[in-house]
């Protein structure tokens, strides 16, 4: 959750706006040595592969904050949250993937850092690597279970979280749904809101807001990531020498690094990634299997897909884009296309109309009949000038996200119709106007464009 900031690291470094003011920089950061006599790792590949950890740190925050954004209860100092980034070798794109802290992992041999003993390898879930060994034993466990090689590691805590989205005036998040949560305090309306660092913590680390629990909250912390580069690279702070450095401050107050990433490799990943923008990233979670598996001793932990993760991590090392680059924006709806089922009629007489209709709004995702019908033209009302959706008051979400595709048309509720909405083409159809739901990714390994997510200015 926390670790949304410690991507802009990279980011902000992207100005390219001085070595004094990058070096200074680096003598703010903690150092940690991540990859102290590690053996048989991977084979690098093209790229850079950064590995990120959020961690807790609420015993920095003060007690009028934890009341006011409920972060009650002792610093677990533990990890819950894991990405990889990895930066195109031409630094033109950055791929985050996020790995979820439940996933059932291969723990490697090691000497437990608070009791002493030596461990034996041994299944645990992925946190459990941090809690045992520290940032060393974490890469270890990361680089066993993707054979991604990692090339520096960075670690941040929601306090320094807190404070950066503050001095850079808010971040602006958008939803197609009310968000509350009543552990996290959470509260957002429809619409588009300016988060505030409190406000934005609540929304990273909100869990229970739908069923989807850690893997929806995942899909947030990657949409709220999107949204803080839009803001870092669109609003001159990169351009900004001193705009520059209080961020980065203030940012870099509570982070941890490998001590191999410091002034040169700052400066030289800026100087390379100036033109970089919410468009040249792209998000993902490691594919998962469709059931949990309960594991004797650990509990229930995510067991990831054994073909596609494998894929997914032979493209980072291939240095590939995970999605589906410069496809124009859809717009967003709260319903995903594909849980809409769809009858087209052709009320107009136009031959093929029908067919044409069917055909655009599969094409986007909606789960049409394929035998669109004619309405009799003896019928009264016919021609219908104007398209018309037809639904059932129980399935009104669904139907909104329909009309969404179907710029002008007109809603008509039909008390009993059942879950397949019905549309009927009229006179005025152009077009099916493409859609996607907030949470439906696209590609190979469900992933999305960071210009796909942000909010769409007016």
């Amino acid at each position: 959750m926390r670790v949304a900031m410690g991507f802009s690291v990279t980011v902000l470094a992207a100005a390219g706006i001085g070595h004094g003011v990058v070096t200074s920089l680096d003598t703010e950061i903690a150092r940690v040595d991540a990859f102290k006599d590690m053996k048989n790792r991977p084979k690098g590949g093209n790229g850079m592969n950064v590995l990120l950890v959020g961690t807790d740190g609420r015993d920095k925050i003060t007690p009028a904050e934890k009341e006011k954004y409920r972060l009650g209860g002792a610093p677990c100092h533990c990890t819950d949250t894991v990405m990889i980034v990895h930066i195109s070798e031409d630094r033109d794109r950055a791929s985050v993937v996020s790995l979820p802290r439940d996933s059932y992992a291969e723990m490697p041999e090691h000497v437990d850092r608070n009791s002493g003993d030596r461990h034996k390898a041994h299944p645990v879930k992925l946190n459990a690597a941090y809690a045992e060994g520290g940032p060393n034993l974490t890469v270890r466990t990361v680089e066993n279970m993707t054979k991604v090689k990692i090339d520096h590691y960075l670690e941040i805590d929601f306090t320094s979280f807190m404070r950066t989205v503050d001095v850079l005036g808010g971040v602006d998040i958008c939803t197609t749904r009310p968000l509350r949560d009543s552990y996290t305090g959470l509260n957002l309306p429809v619409g588009t809101h300016t988060l505030n660092g409190g406000a934005a913590l609540q929304y990273v680390r909100t869990r229970h807001v739908d069923g989807t629990s850690d893997l929806g909250r995942m899909q947030r912390q990657q949409r709220f990531l999107a949204a803080l580069i839009s803001k870092a690279t669109g609003s001159g702070v990169l351009l900004n020498p001193l705009k520059f450095r209080d961020v980065s401050r203030t940012l870099l107050g509570s982070v941890r690094a490998d001590k191999g990433f410091g002034t040169n490799e700052m400066l030289a990943l800026g100087r390379a990634m100036r033109g970089f923008s919410p468009k040249s990233s792209e998000f993902t979670t490691v594919p998962l299997r469709s059931k949990g598996v309960l594991v004797p001793g650990i509990g229930s932990t995510l067991k990831w897909d054994p073909v596609r993760s494998a894929k997914l991590f032979q493209a980072l090392r291939d240095d590939r884009p995970l999605a589906a680059h410069n496809l124009g924006r859809k717009a967003i709806v709260d319903v995903s296309p594909q849980q809409i089922r769809v009858q087209v009629d052709n009320a107009t007489g136009v031959p093929g109309l029908g067919k044409r209709v069917d055909n655009g709004l599969r094409a986007t995702g909606f789960r049409t009949t394929r035998t669109p019908g004619n309405v009799p033209a003896n019928v009264p009302g016919m021609p219908l000038k104007r398209t018309i959706v037809a639904y059932d008051p129980r399935w009104d979400r669904s139907a909104k996200s329909l009309a969404t595709a179907l710029p002008g048309c007109q809603m008509k509720a039909i008390n009993g119709q059942g879950a397949t909405l019905k549309v009927l083409a009229g006179q005025d159809f152009k077009m099916v106007r493409p859609v996607r739901a907030e949470d439906a990714y696209q590609g190979e390994f469900g992933a999305v464009t960071g210009d796909q997510v942000v909010c769409q200015k007016s």
